[in-house]
């Protein structure tokens, strides 16, 4: 029996003039495939335009598409658009290109229109079936609950680290509210002491608003890092390699990628280059801590005709993307305040990773009473949580690593600032985790060290 189309697919094609379109199109339109195409677009701009629109469910592509890239797929697949490449048949090269975009369905140039039509239909499909799946699971199983009080098992963490290939190593995303609480801090300091544990470790710095890694550790601010990662991540040449030659080498087993220097070039950093960056460095650390951004706001949509460009889609990416996700909130009435906002904020944003709380500059006077017991309470009352970690108030510690340029465990291994997140860093890698010691490379540069250049990324410091 003859199957009769009712309602016909609308389909996009975006070929730049090449010559499978016009005949691709004609035979489509010829036939009762259950196909029609409602445009030809000349480029990327004007295909995600249209796709934006409403006009299309599924997009054919040309795998030659000038700036075609993975960031260009990912706002094609959110805009409820299907992506299907055409490619010359036998290049693998091209076809292993378009897979590591995110096209998944592929036609050859010269394929009958009746199996093009096929391959859309199965594109189309499986792209409900993805996004039904996403709305359907993001809305329970939702580590932060307010009534979950206890650490979670980190079980599947540890024992990727513990890997002996390392074939995926954890990612540990630093999340805290607006306020400065010392995400950075905390993530530079978990991340050095991963490393004196003998765990191979890379730090990102993926805040968009004032991202400070480099100058914590005295680095070059306008070294490529981050951007050139997602650069390399857009056209699918992004490989351990390609990660290893872009972060400072600053001890034997710590990596440092350094984000952007100035605040206004965050449209660079997109989130789903990020996705690619923190896979690639799975292979390439056993544990990977991204120091993110504060903010959590999904509403850029409403300034824009168009869909607009994310600011904060990097941090909903790295928190996405997370094994564990530590919530550093400041050790005071208003920084408790923020962080209870904050940890709402971050339940609304339907993140599955476990969540850890910790409270950072635990101090004496600013709460009466026994500050521990004071604040561990009052997180208990107002966010239904218990910190895992009370880190204390070491200013002068802090003020030694600032001013050399250092971590806490060369400027000052005593700190117990210090000393609290190495039993965090324990927690996190299992009981087998123990500090050694551990000397810089750059030891062997010292005049260039003094004048803050120390190399260069890929090189050590």
């Amino acid at each position: 029996m003859r199957l009769v189309h009712l309602v016909r697919i609308p389909v996009l094609a975006a070929a730049d003039g090449a010559a499978w379109e016009a005949v691709l199109v004609l035979g489509l339109e010829a036939e009762r495939h259950g196909v029609t195409v409602v445009r030809r677009c000349v480029d990327v701009v004007d295909l995600l335009a249209v796709a934006i629109s409403g006009q299309a469910r599924v997009a054919l592509i040309s795998a030659d598409l000038r700036r075609l890239d993975a960031d260009a797929v990912d706002r094609l697949i959110a805009a409820d658009v299907a992506p299907v490449g055409v490619l010359a048949r036998g290049v693998t090269a091209v076809e292993d290109r378009l897979r590591a975009m995110g096209i998944v369905h592929l036609v050859t140039d010269d394929a009958d229109p009746g199996v093009v039509a096929l391959v859309i239909q199965e594109a189309l499909r499986d792209h409900d079936k993805r996004a039904t799946g996403v709305r359907a699971t993001r809305g329970f199983g939702v580590t932060g609950s307010s009534t979950d009080a206890v650490a979670p098992d980190l079980a599947p963490i540890r024992a990727a680290a513990a890997s002996t290939d390392q074939c995926r190593g954890s990612v540990v995303a630093v999340w805290g509210p607006t306020g400065a609480p010392g995400r950075s801090t905390v993530a530079l300091t978990l991340a050095d002491e991963l490393a004196r544990a003998a765990h191979d470790s890379l730090i990102i710095d993926a805040d968009v608003y004032g991202g400070v890694l480099a100058q914590l550790l005295g680095l070059l601010d306008d070294s490529p890092g981050l951007a050139a990662a997602c650069r390399h991540a857009g056209s699918s040449k992004l490989d351990t390699d390609v990660l290893a030659e872009l972060c400072w080498q600053v001890s034997p087993t710590l990596r440092v990628l350094t984000g952007i220097p100035r605040a206004q070039r965050w449209p660079e950093l997109r989130a789903a280059a990020l996705e690619a960056v923190l896979a690639t460095a799975r292979r390439l650390a056993a544990f990977t801590i991204v120091d993110c951004g504060f903010c959590l706001e999904t509403d850029e949509e409403l300034s824009f005709d168009t869909m607009a460009p994310r600011r904060n889609g990097l941090t909903l990416a790295a928190l996405d993307a997370a094994d564990v996700i530590l919530a550093v909130g400041s050790a005071d009435p208003i920084g408790i305040q923020r962080l209870v906002r904050g940890l709402s904020e971050l339940r609304d944003a339907e993140v599955s990773a476990p969540i850890w709380v910790v409270l950072n500059r635990v101090r004496k006077g600013v709460v009466p009473g026994n500050p521990e017991v004071e604040l561990a309470s009052a997180l208990e009352r107002f966010a239904g949580r218990a910190p895992v970690a009370l880190l204390p108030f070491d200013q002068d510690s802090l003020d030694a690593a600032l001013a050399a340029g250092k971590t806490l465990g060369e400027a000052a291994p005593a700190s117990t600032f210090r000393a609290s997140v190495i039993e965090l860093a324990t927690e996190l890698a299992g009981p087998s985790a123990r500090p050694v010691p551990h000397r810089r490379r750059a030891e062997r540069t010292r005049g260039v060290r003094r004048s803050g250049v120390r190399g260069g990324p890929g090189a050590t410091r």
